[in-house]
């Protein structure tokens, strides 16, 4: 791919390695280390303020923060933020917004630099231990996005943004040409989900990264993990006010932020309906903003795994059982719908249904457990009517799962439901847990089986293929190639690791900005074009007049 480069230009250099992954095998000291802290907050249960220009401040409105998977253990409470709050965030943030933009990008860097370093000496365990209580992630998954892609963001945006910078135009002996990357001309309003901490990391640290300053307001349901990411920014070195933190009540901040003429982008990750909200909230305040607002959102999927006539089952029945029920399916990249060849289709179907029958589920602190419990009781009752109303289906066939209770956490068991339908409900709408809809096509007709992946959903966020033959593989690749933003072969659906995958989707699974590449980044800069002529002419004449 190199023999495309320009004559004489070298190639980029290599971005920073990714975080090594724990193992937490028995014995092992980060497994004891873990353990400790857990225990820890367990038995400590902690009262979270809002940082409004590095200051703590508590409303007094508190939310109890309970773990999901054992609704007996308090971990702590936070406290909510109201418009007011959110304003007072605003006018801090943007008091110190010249002073974060003048500073140089190495200095910028250093802090996220340093953030990554204290994460990786030590840091690690209460963004594990956090994660793995308030949100119900059992330790691998906790380990490879509280510790691992955030780590990754803090490290590998640095030497992205840097790439940024370096680009240039060109410049002679007469004149001299730069671009100037600007942050944006207000503030940046971050709002995060509860599935991953590694993007409540990211979506409040790209923007800063870029000299712009942040409002982040986080889900409920992951404040505990996030409140440690914002001592993190602070021990990191970042200067108070660049990033305010404000979970609470998100019409409010949310509706007085968006009326604020230095409203100057969000980025988000949430779902569809609540993106579409908050992009007709800037639409309708549009004449009030000083700039166009930037707005970035990556949002729901309905994911598929496409399996041809010729793959490696095994394979294809070990990465569809990963990508659809690790961390209970509540991915945005989570595999939801399986489409099989009617020529195999039976095989598939065994191995599937023994496979997830294995699968046991329970608490995160047990080791032995893949799946544990969903987020909250709303959660658990969207993902259970979906349940209903699939076994109530005659078309449909549930071959594994369907149960679920509540009375201690939120656990459903993972479910595979066959699906005589293509567009049964299962098979087409979000479900964010762990559901697995299958159905059969004819394999004496693929073009009509990639037609169906591409228009049963309106999202285009991740897919797979399995198959071995190259053509076949280059057909689907081809068919396929609007139907997802992240696309795989041979593999699951979800994964993305920082600087080796960049992550979005389109159609309505957002802008398709592309986390953890250098296309989002630039979505956060406004760039200024400056020329400087060394011999500008005396005369406003031009030659040809004579």
């Amino acid at each position: 791919m190199y023999d495309s480069l320009p004559f004489g230009m070298e190639p980029v250099p290599a971005l920073p390695a990714n975080e090594a992954i724990k193992s937490f095998l028995p014995g092992s000291p980060e497994r004891a280390a873990l353990e400790a802290e857990l225990a820890y907050m367990q038995a400590h249960p902690i009262d979270i303020p809002l940082v409004i220009g590095g200051k703590e401040l508590r409303t007094g409105k508190t939310k109890e923060i309970r773990a999901p998977f054992d609704r007996s253990i308090v971990l702590g409470r936070y406290h909510e933020a109201g418009a007011a709050e959110a304003e007072l965030a605003a006018d801090a943030a943007m008091s110190v917004s010249r002073a974060w933009a003048d500073m140089p990008f190495r200095g910028r860097a250093a802090v996220f630099r340093k953030a990554a370093a204290l994460i990786s000496a030590g840091a690690w365990k209460k963004l594990s231990a956090a994660t793995m209580l308030g949100q119900s992630k059992n330790v691998h998954q906790a380990e490879i996005d509280a510790v691992c892609e955030t780590a990754d963001f803090f490290r590998i945006n640095p030497a992205l943004a840097e790439r940024i910078y370096a680009e240039q135009p060109r410049s002679d002996a007469m004149e001299s040409n730069i671009i100037d990357y600007r942050p944006l001309e207000g503030f940046v309003y971050a709002v995060s989900p509860f599935n991953f901490t590694a993007i409540a990391a990211n979506l409040a640290a790209a923007p800063a990264l870029m000299g712009n300053v942040v409002l982040w307001k986080p889900a409920g349901s992951a404040v505990l993990s996030n409140w440690y990411l914002m001592k993190l920014y602070e021990e990191a070195g970042l200067p108070p006010g660049v990033v305010n933190f404000i979970p609470g009540d998100s019409r409010a901040i949310t509706g007085a932020l968006l009326a604020r003429p230095d409203f100057a982008g969000l980025h988000f990750t949430g779902s569809t309906a609540v993106f579409n909200a908050l992009w007709k909230g800037a639409a309708e305040n549009l004449s009030r903003y000083k700039s166009y607002p930037r707005i970035v959102g990556e949002t729901g999927g309905k994911d598929f795994v496409f399996v041809q006539p010729d793959a490696d089952l095994d394979a294809a029945v070990a990465g569809t059982i990963r990508g659809a029920f690790e961390y209970q399916g509540q991915k945005c990249s989570a595999a939801s719908r399986l489409y099989l060849p009617r020529s195999r289709a039976n095989d598939a179907l065994d191995k599937l249904t023994v496979q997830a029958k294995s699968i046991k589920t329970g608490s995160p602190l047990d080791y032995g457990n893949f799946v544990n419990a969903v987020i909250d009781e709303a959660a658990f009752d969207t993902i259970t009517g979906y349940i209903d109303r699939a076994k109530a289906d005659p078309g449909n066939r549930v071959l594994a799962g369907g149960g679920y209770d509540k009375s201690k956490g939120f656990f459903v068991e993972p479910t595979l439901i066959l699906c005589q339908n293509p567009l049964s409900e299962s098979m087409v709408r979000e479900i964010f847990g762990p559901v697995l809809s299958v159905y059969v096509y004819d394999d004496a007709d693929m073009d009509a089986a990639y037609r169906l992946v591409d228009t049963s959903s309106p999202y285009a966020l991740t897919g797979a293929v399995f198959g071995r033959d190259r053509d076949g593989l280059r057909k689907a690749v081809g068919a396929l190639r609007n139907a997802a933003g992240n696309f795989y072969i041979n593999d699951k659906p979800t994964g993305a690791v920082v600087g080796r995958q960049p992550f979005g989707g389109s159609r309505a699974s957002g802008t398709n900005d592309k986390a953890g590449s250098m296309l989002n980044l630039l979505r956060w800069v406004s760039p200024r074009t400056i020329k400087e002529n060394y011999a500008p002419p005396s005369d406003w004449r031009y030659p040809y007049m004579g």
